[in-house]
Parts: structure tokens; C-alpha cells; sequence
């Protein structure tokens, strides 16, 4: 049996500790540091050195009408804190996601931050070119054309699964049975889609 105490903003929700054992003995006990995000302040951590807190600015406590400059700064401070491309390429789907920018909001930012703006693209266009390259390779067997659809196919599902979690079997064949063209137009969607639904909708 585990009993926990918890607490969040007055009501019994975030544990506190947790404790393992019956109703008569105790075996395990634990108690940790946690924070509510929300109830963080956001632009005290703005310029944070912390790649976790600036990941986490558009969690934190706001006004609406700041979450453009929140998100860019969020992006900032990934560029300049985390080296790698890999962990770049994840987190920036992190931000992203917790964002949710409606589209006044993107353009908005596309105009205050286009340096940050042309980042996003870039990442994009990277992911994009990796596809190709994979289609190359795959040409050498199958023909170029067919090469490069299966490379486009192949990234496409690395970035629906990263933005959107494990895909259904009817996405699957979907992809699966799409032309070159398709694949390539999905796959300019997914920078601006909040939803599945968004990235197979025609622009």
C-alpha cells in the first residue's frame, strides 16, 4: 500500500512524499523537491542559464499576450544552451507544442523574431534533406525515384511520431499509399500543424 501527501494550489493533487508498506509497517519512505511550474513567474526566468527552466518558460506563469516573446526566448535559449543537434531538433518540438501559437500568434512572431523565425525553417529544411538523403541511398536499389519517395516516407513518419506520438494503422497506410507530392506537402505542414488532422489538411 502507498500513502502520499500531496498539495497544488490548495488542492490534495502533486505528491509531496510517498511512502511504501501495509497498514502496519512503513518500508519505503520518500520525499523529494518539486516545483509547479505555473506558479513559476516566466519572465523572471527569461534569461535563465538553465536549458530546463528556458524550455519550460511557456509552462510557466504569464500573460497571454506574452507567449510570443516567451516563445522566442524559449528558442533562444536552446540555441544557446544545448550544443547538440539531435536534442535541439526534440526540444524544439517541446517548445512548440507547449506554445500552441494560434496563427496571429506565428505571424506575429515571424515578424518580432525572424532570425528565430528562419531557425525553425531551417530545422524544417534539415529534416527535409535528411529524408533525401535516405532516398538517395535507397535509389541505388530501387531507382531514384522510388528511392527518394521512401526517404520522404521515412522522415515524414519520424516527424509525425515526434510531434504527435505513435501513429494509428490508418496513418500508417495512408502514408504509406501517398505520392512524392503529398508526402512533400505533409511534410511542409507539420512546422504550423497543432493537430494530426492540420498536417493532412490541404493548405
Amino acid at each position: 500500500m502507498a500513502r502520499c501527501s500531496v498539495k497544488f494550489k490548495g488542492r490534495p493533487r502533486i505528491r509531496k512524499n510517498l511512502q511504501l508498506g501495509s497498514e502496519h509497517c512503513i518500508f519505503l519512505s520518500f520525499r523529494y523537491l518539486y516545483r509547479i511550474l505555473d506558479e513559476l513567474p516566466a519572465e523572471e526566468f527569461k534569461d535563465s542559464s538553465n536549458i530546463v527552466a528556458r524550455l519550460n518558460l511557456p509552462n510557466m506563469a504569464y500573460a497571454r499576450q506574452a507567449i510570443v516573446d516567451i516563445y522566442a526566448q524559449a528558442l533562444r535559449g536552446l540555441l544557446q544552451l544545448e550544443p547538440d543537434q539531435e536534442k535541439r531538433l526534440k526540444y524544439m518540438d517541446f517548445v512548440d507544442i507547449y506554445s500552441q501559437l494560434d496563427d496571429n500568434e506565428k505571424r506575429l512572431f515571424s515578424e518580432k523574431y525572424p532570425q528565430e523565425k528562419q531557425t525553425m525553417t531551417t530545422w524544417s529544411e534539415r529534416m527535409r534533406a535528411e529524408g533525401r538523403e535516405q532516398g538517395i541511398l535507397h535509389g541505388m536499389q530501387l531507382g531514384e525515384q522510388k528511392g527518394v519517395q521512401q526517404g520522404e516516407l521515412t522522415v515524414l513518419l519520424r516527424l509525425l511520431t515526434r510531434r504527435f506520438g505513435p501513429l494509428d494503422a490508418a496513418t500508417h497506410e495512408r502514408l504509406q499509399n501517398a505520392g512524392s507530392a503529398e508526402l512533400e506537402q505533409w511534410a511542409d505542414n507539420i512546422l504550423d500543424a497543432r493537430t494530426l488532422d492540420e498536417v493532412f489538411d490541404c493548405p
